[in-house]
């Protein structure tokens, strides 16, 4: 599936936040080709050309602002949009 800009896709249980995965721009060939464990509750995926493709958070309740943010520039991806994780944040 090709991705032309991020998007975040929250997953609820039971109406409470269990996990999510911020999709980074992508080709339609692309495939995690590896995963690395950053902070705990966070995991950068990336495609077999070494470009990020993809953040899991496996646990929000541990994830903040400042996280997502520091890591989004240390991958080369830009600022974190105002707005794009408040839905996770607030849950």
């Amino acid at each position: 599936m090709k991705i032309s800009a991020p998007y975040l896709e929250v997953t609820y249980r039971h109406g409470r936040v269990v996990a999510a995965y911020y999709y980074l721009p992508r080709r339609a060939d692309d495939d995690v080709a590896r995963t690395e464990r950053r902070e705990a509750g966070l995991l950068v995926d990336y495609a077999d050309d070494g470009r990020p493709i993809g953040l899991e958070i496996t646990t929000p309740s541990r994830i903040s602002r400042e996280l997502l943010a520091s890591t989004l520039l240390s991958l080369g991806c830009g600022p974190l949009v105002p707005g794009e994780f408040d839905p996770l944040l607030a849950a």
